[in-house]
C-alpha cells in the first residue's frame, strides 16, 4: 500500500472544500494513481462526480466573500445536510463542525486542528477520512490506543 497511497500530506487552505471537507485526507487525493486534485480546482484528474458537485458549483457560493458554505443565506442546504449526515455516520466527521470552526476560529486554526486529528499517533502518517485504520501502519484510532 505504501507505493499506492500518499500517506504524508501537508494540509493547506486551498485543500479545504467549501462544504468543510479536508480534501487532503480524502482517499481520492491521497492515492498515487488517478489522484484527485481537490474540490477547489478544475485540474485534470478530478472525478466526474466531483466536477458535477452541487456544492462546488453553487452560484450562491460564488457570491460569498469567504467561499465557504457557512456564509450562504441558504446554509445549510439539503445537499450539505445530506453530505454531513453521510460523513458523520460513516466517517465520524461533521462538515458543520468543520465549517463552524473555520468561521469562528479561522482557517489557520482549523488546519492546525486537522493536522493533529488526521495524523496517526503511532507512525505520523496522514489518516484517511475514508478508512478506519492508518494506511501506513494499520493503527486504528480509538481502538488501537
Amino acid at each position: 500500500m505504501k507505493n499506492k497511497i500518499n500517506t504524508h500530506v501537508t494540509f493547506v487552505k486551498e485543500m479545504i472544500a467549501p462544504c468543510g471537507m479536508n480534501c487532503g485526507c480524502c482517499l481520492g487525493y491521497m492515492r498515487a494513481i488517478n489522484t484527485c486534485p481537490g474540490c477547489r480546482t478544475q485540474a485534470d484528474g478530478k472525478p466526474g462526480y466531483c466536477k458535477a458537485c452541487i456544492v462546488i458549483n453553487c452560484d450562491r457560493l460564488m457570491e460569498t466573500e469567504s467561499k465557504f458554505c457557512y456564509e450562504c443565506p441558504k446554509y445549510p442546504c439539503p445537499r450539505l445536510k445530506s453530505l454531513d449526515k453521510r460523513y458523520r455516520t460513516r466517517y465520524n466527521t461533521s462538515f458543520f463542525n468543520n465549517l463552524t470552526m473555520i468561521k469562528e476560529k479561522g482557517i489557520d486554526a482549523f488546519l492546525t486542528f486537522e493536522s493533529g486529528r488526521r495524523n496517526c499517533p503511532q507512525c505520523g502518517a496522514t489518516l484517511c477520512v475514508h478508512r478506519p485504520a492508518c494506511l501506513e501502519c494499520g493503527f486504528i484510532p480509538g481502538i488501537s490506543e
